[in-house]
């Protein structure tokens, strides 16, 4: 791991301060790998997360912490999110004693955000209330859809009916929650999303994240591809039919694949799209570090056991290079409907505004990015051609 004194000497950048900073935590089980993941997760084996493994993972991650406060001494954190894998599958005594080794080791902002990810597969009456008491203030609850055929073939644990009792629980024990919802499903009609949708909307989510089914490589369905996945142009009527029905029931379209009430934003997620910084520990786990003249992005190591074994949890890191921050940094930003302010952009890159000037005139000459020469704000059609507008950053 890079030491401070290395990190904190004269580079190219100028940041005038440094961003608001988040924590990632990584829980890597899940009862059963999802054909369509490819995210660093790994099946539990013989059914159970043993009582020795959790306690082992945690302390690694106290390891971890401990080894990365120099790079963030003194820096309060914004938001937590505990993400997986399936991290409800650890009990809520083991995420009290997380959420408590955290505590002890950083100062938290005041009404600081921690968020769960929770299967309804892994779900028990009053467990999502033990989270609760656990310090948990947010859950995300991954029901991906209410159709039981749909849930076999994406290859969830749990049924529709797992999926309606736990968002009941869920609404029950916390203020503030995550529906997620996959879209664009085999064989899937736009009359079957709306029910879908009404399903959904029946439990007055204050959030709900929605995904589109892609193929990615080096998963199942990259080598079995399931048949009758909807085309572009059904895809496209998916997303005005849920953005339609959403708005309808008071949740407003805020990022590409984010819809919420109001004061019920994704506290975490936000820092992510403005580009502020976050610390990531835990088995294969990101992280993006701020200093007055540079940005640092690190990688743990990926499998569970290589990540505990290390000392250095640390497997690869680099300073990003001042060619690569506008497209990072746009990659995030215009994700959201609202977009960011160009003096964001100066303070979270320390670049000058003329380091884009070329690509946002071309931007807003193809009317992608709104005319607010104050602004970054993609329009209407810069949201529907997202990836095409950011490219123009590259």
């Amino acid at each position: 791991m890079a030491d401070l004194q290395h990190l904190m000497r004269p580079g190219t950048l100028q940041l005038p301060a440094l961003p608001p900073l988040a924590l990632y935590v990584h829980l890597p089980w899940c009862l059963r790998k999802c054909p369509y993941c490819d995210f660093n997760s790994h099946e539990v084996k013989n059914g159970g997360l043993t009582i020795d493994t959790a306690e082992a993972y945690l302390a690694a991650l106290r390891a971890d912490l401990e080894a990365a406060l120099p790079l963030i001494w003194g820096r309060p954190i914004v938001s937590i999110f505990i993400g997986g894998g399936t991290p409800s599958l650890f009990n809520p005594e083991q995420i009290a004693q997380l959420i408590s080794d955290l505590r002890a080791r950083l100062p938290l902002e005041p009404g600081c955000e921690i968020t769960l990810e929770a299967n309804p597969g892994t779900f028990e009456r009053e467990r999502f209330a033990g989270f609760r008491q656990a310090g948990v203030t947010r859950l995300s609850v991954g029901v991906q859809s209410f159709d039981d055929a749909q849930l076999k073939t994406l290859g969830r644990v749990h049924s529709a009916t797992q999926a309606r009792e736990a968002l009941a629980e869920a609404a029950g024990a916390f203020d503030t929650w995550n529906l997620d919802l996959m879209y664009a499903l085999p064989g899937q009609t736009l009359d079957e999303l709306a029910r879908e949708l009404d399903t959904a909307l029946s439990f007055k989510p204050p959030h709900l994240s929605i995904y589109h089914l892609t193929i990615e490589p080096n998963t199942v369905f990259a080598t079995r591809t399931p048949e009758h996945l909807p085309d572009p142009d059904l895809a496209s009527d998916m997303l005005d039919l849920i953005t339609a029905k959403t708005g309808a029931q008071g949740l407003s379209r805020y990022e590409v694949s984010a819809y919420a009430r109001d004061g019920h934003r994704c506290a975490h997620n936000l820092n992510y799209w403005q580009f502020g910084d976050y610390l990531g520990i835990g088995a294969g786990a990101h992280s993006k570090l701020s200093f007055p003249n540079r940005v640092l992005r690190q990688v743990r190591w990926r499998e569970p056991a290589a990540f505990m074994a290390q000392d250095n949890k640390v497997s690869n890191e680099h300073e990003v290079a001042r060619k690569d921050l506008p497209f990072e940094f746009m990659l995030n930003a215009l994700r959201l409907k609202e977009g960011v302010t160009v003096t964001q952009f100066l303070e979270r890159t320390g670049l000058p505004p003329s380091s884009i000037g070329k690509a946002l005139e071309t931007a807003r000459g193809r009317g992608l990015l709104a005319a607010d020469p104050a602004r970054i704000q993609p329009t209407e059609r810069g949201f529907d051609f997202l990836s095409d507008l950011q490219q123009l950053f590259l």
